[in-house]
């Protein structure tokens, strides 16, 4: 019988070996470093921004597969959207992973995200889902400071 967990757990390994949008911008208009102190995630992304739509992004860094594996589609799914579409994704993105439990999420709205669905029975893991999120969520707001999870 074919178990959906399955095809997640190879969407997760896939991007974790050959992660989309590896790299860096010689000179980006935002930038953001990430650190996630529990496992030692570490990340930077390089937006490309025109008229607040992501026009490209990359990433570099390294971290185990949960956190290479969410930078990597995150950065596929937030390409040619609005900043305000990508708030709103990190918020179903946020809340799949720490909402209650026996609500539904959308996957039309999370599309390839869904993936990590499975996350929330590991709250340890959620932080490293969540880390390269809230690294964008920092260079969109051009913070000048390294997003954390804690």
């Amino acid at each position: 019988m074919f178990d959906l967990r399955d095809l997640y757990q190879e969407v997760i390994l896939d991007h974790n070996k050959r992660p989309r949008n590896f790299g860096q911008f010689a000179q980006p208009d935002r930038r953001a470093e990430g650190y996630n102190p529990l496992c030692g995630d570490k990340l930077t992304l390089h937006l490309a921004l025109e008229d607040d739509v992501i026009r490209d992004i990359v990433f570099k860094g390294s971290g185990c597969a949960i956190s290479t594996a969410s930078a990597s589609l995150m950065t596929e799914s937030v390409k040619g959207k609005t900043l305000d579409e990508v708030r709103t994704l990190f918020a179903n993105f946020q809340g799949m992973l720490t909402g209650d439990a026996e609500a539904d999420f959308d996957t039309d709205v999370l599309g390839k995200l869904s993936v990590f669905s499975g996350v929330r029975a590991y709250p340890a893991r959620v932080k490293c889902a969540v880390l390269a999120w809230h690294t964008l969520q920092a260079a969109i707001e051009a913070k000048n400071k390294v997003a954390t999870t804690e």
